[in-house]
């Protein structure tokens, strides 16, 4: 049920881009009276799942889910239809129309998607308003996301606290300055002492291949039990609310991840456990379960107390929503270089990994937000000059604007076809991957 939740977001959003995308182009092709043969909510090949004609259009779903189209009529396209392209222009055919209105017909996908990022952004800002982690707030620091980072210099309960000459001010953000802007020289706090490193090369490598953990993930908490669970060890022998575990058969483990982490080594046997309660040390011995737990929730204060939290109004949500795509929009086009590392390409993904980053709960909040980036990378992978995107079409068209001619429809035609043939090799790589990983395990 959870993966089918988290498909049904993941096509929700995919269709709400394609459609508003398409709009972008059809609405100035409607208003300069251009002809619009087909709208298409994915590809009609091999058919179509509905379709219903109104005036000169066909509206309709396809059964291939790999975006959609509209079809303008004399243009060279996706369709690689050329029999209207060996008759004379009519003047409701593309082809016909100044290339001013050419221009804007091809660029008003891109627009809509970026607008519509924007938008989001806003709204989001202005229902839920933005929480962060504060850096400054978290005392006791975080724990490493995985053993490799050790030789490089860090330990548990580090804390990343400048990154080239910038203050780090939301946790999580160190690790995407030292990948996007590649900034080497950062300084850590450590049980209160300010230390300086610099990073070498391949730091790189092993965050790309961390996948987005980070160099610290998760916040070192004190292990303080927060409630019981009726029936379980733990309430049997005599734990309360409020006991702080410290230890587990004599090995020091104040912070929850440690204990957890110690506990999983004992499954289905007797430990004893350390634990302060009204400032006394105590000790328990208890039995675990086959799971590795003794049945309590911890405390979850600590994380409460570090997060910073504005609402917003409208107003104000306007120009931090668009703060919020540009960053965005700016972060993405600067990690696009990542592609060209050996393992940032091991990381490409198809719509596998994609919709793999919705919940698997219901999650409007969470929706929208990837509903924006989305957008928003759309917006910027149409907009590249490569044929067969909105962008290369848009290249043709400042040739021609320059140059005084179009290129011939030979040459377009070519040129759809190779640009095809990359954007198609793409996404077999990209969905390859996808398929491998899930493979491998």
């Amino acid at each position: 049920m959870e993966t089918i939740i988290q498909i049904s977001q993941f096509i929700m959003s995919l269709s709400l881009l394609i459609v508003l995308h398409e709009l972008g182009h059809f609405i100035p092709a409607k208003l300069f009276k251009t002809k619009v043969e087909k709208f298409y909510l994915f590809f009609d090949w091999p058919f179509s799942i509905f379709k219903k004609k109104f005036g000169n259009t066909e509206y309709g779903i396809g059964i291939l889910p790999l975006g959609g189209y509209v079809k303008i009529a004399g243009m060279i396209d996706e369709s690689m239809d050329q029999e209207q392209l060996s008759k004379e222009p009519e003047e409701w055919e593309f082809r016909s129309k100044p290339t001013w209105q050419r221009l804007i017909i091809m660029v008003g996908g891109v627009t809509v998607n970026l607008i519509l990022g924007f938008l989001i952004y806003i709204m989001m800002l202005f229902v839920w308003g933005d929480g962060y982690i504060s850096n400054d707030k978290i005392p006791y620091g975080a724990h490493l996301s995985s053993p490799v980072f050790e030789s490089y210099g860090f330990q548990d309960g580090d804390l990343i606290v400048e990154v080239g000459d910038e203050k780090i001010i939301e946790f999580g953000s160190a690790e995407k300055r030292i990948l996007i802007d590649g900034e080497r020289n950062i300084k850590i706090k450590r049980n209160q002492e300010i230390i300086s490193l610099t990073l070498p090369e391949n730091i790189i490598d092993e965050l790309l291949k961390n996948k987005g953990a980070g160099i610290l993930s998760e916040l070192r908490i004190y292990n303080t039990i927060d409630s019981l669970i009726e029936g379980n060890n733990a309430l049997n022998v005599g734990f309360k609310v409020g006991d702080s575990i410290v230890g587990i058969n004599g090995l020091s483990t104040p912070f929850y991840r440690d204990f957890r982490n110690e506990l999983q080594k004992h499954k289905s046997q007797e430990v004893e456990i350390s634990f302060f309660r009204n400032n006394l040390l105590k000790t328990i011995k208890v039995n675990t379960n086959k799971n590795g737990t003794i049945g309590y929730f911890k405390s979850n204060k600590l994380e409460s107390s570090v997060i910073e939290f504005k609402k917003y109004s409208i107003v104000e949500a306007i120009p931090s929503g668009i703060k919020k795509g540009t960053q965005t929009l700016s972060n993405y086009v600067k990690s696009l270089s990542l592609i060209f590392n050996k393992e940032g390409a091991k990381q490409i993904g198809g719509f596998g990994s994609i919709g793999s980053m919705f919940s698997n709960k219901w999650d409007w909040q969470r929706f929208w937000a990837m509903t924006a980036l989305l957008s928003i990378i759309l917006a910027f992978m149409n907009i590249l000059p490569i044929p067969a995107l909105d962008g290369g079409h848009v290249m043709f068209l400042i040739y021609e604007m320059i140059a005084g001619k179009p290129p011939t429809d030979q040459f377009l035609t070519r040129a759809q076809v190779v640009g095809m043939v990359l954007l198609f090799s793409l996404l077999i790589y990209a969905n390859g991957m996808d398929l491998y990983r899930f493979i491998s395990g």
